[in-house]
């Protein structure tokens, strides 16, 4: 379709141009560029996230399974498309890996990982804030955000990001520090917070939350318990509350993105066994080594973790607690060597053995900081330890001397099993088999190595060191050499690679702790958990690898358990019956989940219980109090609540929704075919063009763009919009080669031309048209940039005339612009008198555009006068309540007074009397005095926002054509 340099230029600006935080065309160059197939809700709430741009923040609370990871992505994106590049992610520190990689994979943006180790190295390598960086998205744990408050403060943050916001929820209570810091440190700052519970067991909650964003939404929470919690039955209340949590909280529901989502179910497949004697007797003489006051062997800063991983080790098998043993022995003989030796050594040595150790470490947030050692040690100190590494040597001889385990044998036989019944529901044989320590999955490959599977393993751990491993990732790497899927990091790469080598050729895919962590494996349906976590929510992100949206087949998730040992049953059936983990539709239920926050107290509970309990009396009456402390924890009785105060009308989502459906597609549609046009015009003989959408870019070609613009090189090859190739590079508005394409086209200094636009040649039917063939006039674009509200946003403006006189309107120009055209002749004069007419038409849409944006952030105004005006009402409730609390004891103590029997006793009642009414006169005034403060502040904090209503606009001509309709 042939198209003019004029045609170019209008696409070029209209692709780029910087639209209102409530227009859909905000968000569609980033859901057209990203690598992911968005539902309609999704773009529903990021649009949610910019609605108003007084807005200090807004919650994000869809149910579980419904992407809210991808909704923060779409703000992130567009955020860092504006260039406003000074992102944090705070999260959970288990989920900052699948943070990183997910904004990567499916949205192209870069980010970096923060914690001791990084950031240590940022600081060595120079930098003054390492958190202050515009070239990354930065990734940091909750903890680690409030340890390093000072930096994170001082950062003039664009956007901060919160997910499991849940943990926030109880910031107004002392007891929560993290919470109440972070709030303290992101007060000025624009927040996202993601959570699918934002209310579990009060209605406190909600004003937690809503107040960590923006502290104007309600008063203080003694007004907020005032109004709302005493009276929580009331149905005016309910409603009360939905309006004032309107414009900041948006939640749907699975149940109304049926339409669009289809969800698969779990299935439970429990493979119990007993282990061999050798293993029972190794387990019982660790257990009771573990149970005793005082060791050497473990740091005391670290005896909770240590034990922690050392039962964990033990539950998994012989091989991985036989190398820990050998190891915090060799520790402890250097320790009786040298008195100096770090205790954070034992550290550093098991993180060989068991890749999360870091991770857990963080989350449990021990000081595993102490002294290094004694100056001296004393005889008896020095016999004590070396009675301990002989009894530690003696274990590891025991577990070395055990060549195979029960609970392997069970593998071998449960995995046929699994495999049919996946096959039973028409998922592909493959299975990840997860274990949480390196020996256990080198034990694991070596167990499988005589199975008819034996040639189709692969393994997938923190390094991938192995032979087979690193020829994948060889393949790989030139297969797709020259593409974007190639990032140039090894562990990046090597993950695609592995993944890829699963979905294509494997079988089993033996996989660590750091295989649950930011991959997705929707092609496999079998997961076989060979150590089972304490935190369930590692268990549901385990899970959620494969059962997650775009799986097409239910999930038969595989367990073992021990059936001599009464703690292990206990806690599967914790596990299982409580958390709901294994089996349904969506796993565990937001309610359950979020009652845990991160799971880390539950698994420390579950520590505790092992190190405390001897007899199997002990462990169930153990098991019985903490199952107790859960059902308070997880309390339904809130569920009505929430859905009279979070949740809208199915049929009103769901309409809603269908609207969004159509309008997301449309527009997407509108954007690549302009970008595409956009690009076949300007690489005309540079690049071979395809009917299928994609593109061939010429070496040559590519060479001279990356020169052009002194961005990096433009790779040549295959471009596609959007990618159905592997071998493809993603096309989208921020590639390199789309930017040059898109300068080179508005910097062309176009003189006034004569265009014929063919409305024969193009394809379909526009009918307001059909009227313009054989006519012919004038056209001029604009471009009107306007600054208000903290916001520029950009408008095309066209003024159209025909030869006849009639002015054409937008609607029209637009169309006018769709058609292909060619120049008929180069350069046209256009008489003065012409060009005032249009000068005076490109005025009148210049005010008609002002008016409709001063209308539209009037009314964003005004609703922010409401809340403020709403604010201060919240602030005097209690106020005014103080003022009755004193009427009421004056009527008390003068009925009191009356009924004395003695004089002496009515004296005394009326002192009391005018003693309250003194005390009343005095909280009059302070009430006045205080309401008027409250208004005051009020007051100028509207005047600062009446000052952002100011409009600024810019105009610039583009240029003009005469025009003809053929």
């Amino acid at each position: 379709m042939q198209l003019t340099d004029y045609h170019a230029q209008y696409f070029a600006h209209e692709l780029t141009k910087r639209c209102s935080s409530d227009k859909l065309e905000k968000l569609v160059s980033t859901f057209a560029g990203a690598r992911v197939d968005l539902n309609p809700h999704q773009v529903e709430a990021a649009l949610f996230a910019f609605r108003s741009p007084l807005s200090k923040g807004a919650l994000l609370a869809d149910e579980v399974g419904l992407g809210k990871t991808i909704e923060a992505g779409l703000v992130i994106a567009q955020k860092w498309a504006e260039r406003k590049r000074r992102i944090l992610v705070v999260t959970p520190a288990s989920l900052r890996k699948q943070w990183l990689l997910e904004l990567k994979d499916k949205f192209f943006l870069p980010g970096k990982i923060l914690e001791t180790k990084s950031y240590n190295k940022a600081k060595k390598d120079g930098s003054y804030n390492p958190f202050d960086d515009t070239e990354h998205i930065v990734f940091c744990s909750y903890q680690f955000a409030r340890n390093k408050a000072e930096e994170v403060e001082s950062t003039q943050w664009d956007l901060v990001v919160i997910d499991e916001a849940h943990r926030l929820r109880n910031v107004y209570k002392s007891s929560n520090v993290i919470a109440k810091k972070l709030r303290e440190i992101f007060q000025k700052r624009n927040k996202l917070l993601l959570t699918a519970t934002p209310l579990q067991n009060s209605l406190l909650e909600l004003y937690g939350l809503v107040s960590f964003i923006d502290e104007l939404t309600f008063g203080d929470v003694k007004s907020f318990k005032e109004q709302f919690t005493g009276r929580q039955g009331s149905s005016d209340v309910f409603e009360t509350l939905k309006s004032r949590l309107k414009p900041i909280c948006h939640r749907t529901l699975r149940r109304q993105v049926d339409a669009y989502v289809s969800f698969t179910a779990r299935l439970p497949l429990l493979e119990k066994f007993d282990p061999d004697d050798s293993e029972e007797v190794l387990y019982e003489l660790v257990s009771d080594y573990l149970q005793r006051d005082n060791l050497k062997a473990l740091p005391s800063g670290q005896r909770s973790l240590m034990t922690l991983m050392l039962r964990k080790l033990m539950a998994s098998s012989t091989f991985a607690i036989a190398g820990a043993l050998t190891t915090i022995a060799t520790r402890l003989q250097n320790e009786l060597n040298d008195a100096s030796v770090d205790p954070e050594q034992l550290t550093m040595a098991l993180e060989n053995d068991y890749e999360g150790l870091n991770q857990l470490e963080e989350e449990w947030n021990e000081d595993s900081a102490e002294e290094s050692g004694q100056a001296v040690i004393s005889e008896a100190q020095r016999a004590a330890i070396a009675a301990e590494i002989a009894e530690l040597k003696e274990f590891a001889e025991i577990a070395e001397s055990i060549e195979e385990n029960g609970k392997g044998r069970a593998l071998l036989k449960v995995l046929d099993i699994a495999f049919k019944k996946t096959m039973d529901v028409g998922g592909a044989q493959k299975a990840i088999i997860f274990t949480e320590f390196r020996r256990t999955q080198d034990y694991l490959l070596r167990l499988l190595a005589e199975t008819p599977w034996a040639d189709d393993i692969l393994l997938f751990n923190g390094s991938n060191n192995d032979e087979k491993s690193k020829q994948i990732y060889q393949d790989w790497i030139a297969k797709h050499r020259g593409t974007d899927l190639v990032t140039g990091s090894r562990t990046a790469d090597m993950r695609a690679a592995l993944v890829d080598y699963f979905r294509n050729d494997g079988k089993v895919m033996i996989a660590t702790e750091a295989g649950a962590e930011g991959i997705n494996l929707q092609f496999c349906s079998l997961i076989v958990n060979y150590d089972l976590p304490w935190n369930p929510q590692r268990i549901e992100q385990r899970i959620g690898r494969c059962h997650r949206y775009g799986q097409k087949h239910d999930v038969v998730v595989v367990n073992f358990l021990n059936k001599k040992n009464a703690a292990d049953k206990r806690v599967f059936d914790l596990l299982s019956q409580k958390f709901k983990l294994f089996e349904g539709v969506f796993g565990s239920s937001d309610e359950v989940l979020g009652a845990i926050g991160s799971g880390v107290d539950f698994e420390k509970r579950i520590t505790q219980i092992y190190q405390s309990c001897r007899k199997p009396e002990e462990i169930e009456d153990a098991f019985n109090e903490l199952q107790q402390e859960l059902s308070v924890e997880i309390d339904e009785t809130m569920s009505e609540t929430r859905q009279k105060v979070l949740e809208n009308f199915d049929d009103e989502v769901r309409a809603t929704l269908n609207t969004q459906a159509k309008a997301s597609e449309d527009a997407r549609s509108h954007f690549e075919q302009q970008l595409m046009r956009l690009t076949q015009h300007e690489l005309t003989g540079k690049a071979e063009f395809f009917e299928s959408g994609g593109f061939r870019l010429k070496e040559e070609t590519a060479s001279f763009l990356g020169e052009r613009i002194e961005a990096e090189a433009i790779p040549s090859g295959l471009y596609e919009l959007p990618r159905k190739s592997a071998e493809a590079h993603a096309y989208r508005l921020e590639h390199p080669l789309a930017k040059a394409v898109i300068e080179q086209a508005k910097e062309q200094k176009l003189e006034p031309a004569e265009i014929a636009f063919d409305y024969g040649a193009h394809v379909g039917k526009i009918t307001i048209l059909e009227q313009l063939i054989g006519q012919s006039g004038v056209l001029a674009l604009s471009k009107l940039t306007v600054k208000a509200l903290a916001q520029e946003e950009d408008h095309l403006l066209f003024a159209v005339r025909t030869d006849a006189g009639e002015a054409l309107d937008m609607d029209m120009a637009t169309k006018l612009m769709s058609l292909p055209g060619r120049v008929t002749q180069q350069p046209v004069e256009v008489g003065a008198e012409t060009m005032a007419i249009l000068q005076e038409l490109t005025q009148q849409q210049r005010s008609i555009t002002n008016q409709d944006i001063l209308t539209r952030n009037a009314a964003f105004f005004e609703a922010e006068v409401e809340k403020l005006y709403a604010w201060a009402d919240d602030l005097k409730v209690v106020l005014e309540r103080d003022i009755k609390d004193f009427d009421r004891q004056i009527r008390e103590a003068k009925r009191a007074a009356t009924g004395a029997l003695d004089l002496q006793a009515k004296l005394a009642g009326q002192k009391r009397v005018r003693e309250l009414e003194r005390s009343r006169t005095q909280k009059r005034r302070s009430l006045f005095e205080a309401q008027d403060d409250v208004d005051a502040r009020r007051d100028n904090i509207i005047d600062d926002m009446e000052k952002q209503l100011e409009q600024k606009s810019e105009l610039e001509r583009l240029f003009t054509i005469r025009w003809k309709v053929v």
